[in-house]
């Protein structure tokens, strides 16, 4: 099933925290689909990946640091959940211009479950209707987003680029479905 030959995924993490399975599950769905699959992160190296937040997992390597990583060069960018990891990575300036690159050249943005905290952080929520761990709703309703849906995946395509949001690893199997479809249209 290699329908996104050709296509360039960047997954951006902190280097700890990461919830495994909102790292791990896409990444390996995006490589099933066929999709050159990069993941980043701000140090470059070993990136420590937890269950439910609590309990230390497997540490992974990712292949390179965000610093000098540029959105032309891939065709979308993941960002997984992790309470640690997501608010690690939006107070990183290099995760903050990624994400604004991204949007500002239309490509496709996911985020799943405290995901969407860099992109409130990156000032790009305004006007997009997403969904995101319930805890999270508030604070994108006060960033501005058009609308917080509670649902497994939302897909919103306003403002000139596309954002694919979910809300827990539960979601994931919808949320690296929509990623594919989307991928597929570009």
């Amino acid at each position: 099933m290699n329908t996104l030959n050709g296509k360039k995924v960047l997954i951006i993490t902190s280097n700890t925290g990461i919830e495994r399975d909102e790292l791990l599950e896409p990444l390996k769905a995006l490589q099933a689909m066929g999709a050159a699959v990069t993941h980043a992160t701000i140090k470059g190296g070993e990136a420590q990946t937890f269950v439910q937040d609590t309990e230390k997992d497997i540490s992974v390597t990712s292949k390179t640091q965000l610093a000098g990583l540029s959105a032309a060069d891939f065709d979308a960018l993941l960002i997984p959940g992790g309470t640690v990891n997501a608010d690690t990575l939006r107070q990183d300036k290099d995760a903050q211009r990624l994400v604004k690159e991204f949007a500002d050249s239309g490509k496709i943005i996911a985020a799943i479950c405290h995901g969407p905290w860099l992109l409130i952080n990156a000032g790009v929520v305004e006007g997009k209707t997403l969904t995101s761990y319930p805890s999270v709703s508030q604070d994108l309703m006060n960033a501005k987003a058009a609308n917080w849906v509670d649902q497994e995946v939302k897909v919103c395509s306003a403002n000139g680029w596309t954002l694919i949001t979910s809300r827990t690893p539960d979601d994931l199997p919808a949320f690296n479905e929509a990623i594919g479809n989307a991928l597929q249209g570009v």
